[in-house]
């Protein structure tokens, strides 16, 4: 059954129910018929814009009503998503809708962006549409009225375009990633079983609405299941909090640097989340002291995940059975999972690291107008090379070793960076964290840790380099270590290793610690 088929349902089944509630100003709780209607009315708006099945609609705009009814919208029509940062920089923004075709762009008026610079280098671009996300009504003043009647599902193909989300480009210009139908029916199936979503179930989504996380993930799991969503706008870790347990929230779903603060509350395990059955962790890898730190804080064990943009979710901890530490966990119903030699092909034992590799449903159909890339990024028989490292265990669970570009070979020996990372972490001193190659005459590449300290506390380069010493393999330690006040990080809280070998990295030359 595809998700919008069960959202129609769902609209039917539970008309009076909250769908989505925004708990800041503006204020906004929405019921399964309201979204419903409000989905029907934007389809009418979207087809008075001249819209046809396969166009690209661009939305830039902040987290908001506004968005989730047009992305709807756009599914029902046949029209495609492009969710845009709203942060991202006119000269960015200018790349994305040249590069997809994009036929009209909604972004906030608040924005600045100058539209008498970008529109002559966007002839294909026939309709840019300012809204005001602070004015509920300015949205909504737009839609035309439609007479009674329900949702209906639209016989689309389950491999047409539904979405198009592009990469972060760490490997050159970002590629478009075509999600389909098929695939994020296929993914929202698959969660469902897996994590045992329930119509009472309550999810506080603290997530970015542009990304596979907060918008398939989180949104469409809460309404495929008839689920309520409350949404924050922007994240604070006190609310959400306190949000948690006024609202008896049963789910909530983030990344490693929010666990971090929210762990950071002042008298954090004060905070009775006994009601709450699962907090999943995703979109980078979960520190080993945060894993801890949050079973002896809150007394719930998070529940780590692996997905990209390119799939969805492929692998999880099981939701009853071991959430393993440092583990991705299992293969998702419907999702196959390999470990190989990326020169031979070859399908490694367990226990030994290879580039992980998927094949399913879920699976992209490839990047837009990129038949080349899409080529490279599959093997003859259909799996998918990720690009991540990684090892099957012999009860099946997987743990990840990096990303392939990120693998650091000095002097012969390969050393996997978040195995450095997990060591360095556990000092007294360190914040967080991250391990890069830098190139290197004499050994080719070497190590590199960039690091921020907790507050009140100094170390030197030379004490951390000390502590890695005592409990790894010389060859795996940093060579230096350089200090920062902050870690760069995307909008998801990975930290951008790309951004860190560019200013770091000098080839051929010695980098004196700072």
């Amino acid at each position: 059954m595809s998700f919008l088929h069960t959202l129609a349902q769902n609209i039917q089944t539970h008309p009076d129910k909250v769908a989505l509630e925004f708990i800041e100003p503006p204020a906004q709780r929405t019921t399964y018929a309201e979204l419903g209607l409000m989905v029907r009315r934007t389809m009418a708006y979207l087809q008075g814009l001249g819209l046809e099945p396969g166009d690209r609609v661009a939305l830039q705009l902040p987290k908001g009503l506004e968005f989730i009814a047009l992305h709807l919208a756009n599914l029902y029509v046949g029209t495609i998503t492009l969710p845009l940062n709203p942060a991202y920089p006119l000269d960015e923004t200018e790349y994305f809708l040249k590069d997809s075709g994009a036929r009209t762009l909604f972004t906030a008026r608040a924005s600045g962006r100058s539209r008498d610079a970008l529109l002559p280098e966007l002839p294909g671009l026939k309709d840019w549409i300012a809204l005001d996300p602070s004015d509920r009504e300015d949205f909504e003043s737009r839609l035309p009225r439609v007479s009674d009647g329900r949702l209906q599902t639209p016989e689309l193909a389950t491999d047409s375009t539904a979405v198009i989300v592009y990469t972060s480009g760490t490997t050159g210009r970002p590629k478009g990633a075509q999600i389909t139908h098929g695939n994020l029916s296929a993914d929202i199936a698959a969660l469902h079983e897996a994590w045992g979503w329930r119509a009472d179930d309550v999810l506080l989504h603290a997530l970015p609405i542009f990304h596979v996380h907060g918008l398939f993930v989180a949104l469409h799991g809460a309404l495929h299941a008839g689920a309520t969503a409350l949404l924050m706008r922007e994240f604070e870790a006190q609310k959400t909090l306190q949000t948690l347990v006024e609202r008896r929230c049963t789910m909530f779903m983030a990344v490693p640097t929010i666990h971090r603060r929210l762990l950071a509350v002042r008298n954090a395990a004060s905070y009775d989340l006994s009601h709450m059955r699962l907090l999943t962790s995703g979109s980078d890898r979960l520190p080993d002291e945060v894993f801890t730190a949050f079973q002896e804080t809150f007394g719930h064990t998070l529940l780590e995940r692996y997905g990209m943009t390119e799939t969805g979710m492929n692998l999880s901890n099981p939701l009853e059975g071991e959430r393993r530490m440092g583990s991705v966990g299992l293969p998702l119903p419907g999702v196959e999972s390999r470990v190989v030699d990326s020169e031979t092909g070859t399908v490694l034992p367990d226990g030994e690291v290879g580039e992980v590799q998927i094949r399913g449903p879920n699976v992209f159909k490839g990047y837009w107008q990129q038949p080349e890339k899409t080529a490279e990024a599959f093997t003859a028989d259909g799996w998918l090379k990720t690009g991540d490292l990684g090892l099957r265990e012999a009860d099946g669970y997987f743990t990840l070793k990096g990303r392939a570009k990120d693998l650091i070979i000095t002097g012969g020996m390969n050393v996997y960076p978040p195995e450095v990372e997990r060591v360095l972490a556990e000092h007294p001193a360190v914040a967080a964290v991250a391990v890069i190659g830098c190139p290197d005459a004499e050994w080719g590449e070497r190590v590199v840790a960039v690091a921020t300290l907790k507050e009140g506390q100094e170390t030197a380069a030379e004490d951390v380099i000390g502590y890695c010493r005592k409990q790894l393999a010389a060859y795996k330690c940093p060579k230096e270590v350089h200090f920062r006040q902050e870690l760069p990080r995307n909008a998801m809280g990975k930290v951008e290793k790309g951004k860190l070998r560019e200013e770091i990295c000098e080839a051929g030359k010695v980098i004196r610690n700072s």
